[in-house]
């Protein structure tokens, strides 16, 4: 009888972690709108976005066709990757530009695609 009873509020509290582990992800995920010049990356299935300011981004999709918008300005939409390293990185940006140390530091980052839409089919240069 004891056991079961131990049993029980094992499982029980088991249950009630169970959503805290999904919000912690969900909260921890930054999700970024981007506009820029799509080209194809080294890698097999890699892009890379460059923003009209300057800044590049990788981006990955399983979900979202990249390769047929090369050459293409487009707008996407998706998951921050490392989103923790990003963050690290913003904030040495943003002690340089206080220190006036900021000579054109531009953003970058990785991102995964979760939708794109086209915005001209060239890329101003």
């Amino acid at each position: 009888m004891k056991n079961k009873v131990l049993l029980s509020m094992f499982a029980a509290s088991t249950l009630l972690l169970v959503p805290a582990i999904g919000s912690s992800e969900d909260k921890d995920t930054e999700v970024r709108t981007l506009t820029g010049c799509l080209t194809k990356a080294e890698g097999a299935h890699e892009y890379k976005l460059t923003t009209e300011n300057g800044g590049t981004w990788e981006l990955h999709s399983k979900t979202v066709r990249l390769s047929p918008h090369r050459g293409h300005t487009v707008t996407v939409t998706g998951k921050v990757r490392h989103a923790d390293m990003h963050e690290a990185k913003e904030k040495v940006k943003d002690e340089m530009k206080e220190h006036d140390m900021d000579k054109g530091a531009t953003e970058h980052g990785h991102l995964t695609v979760t939708s794109l839409s086209m915005v001209s089919d060239s890329c101003r240069r």
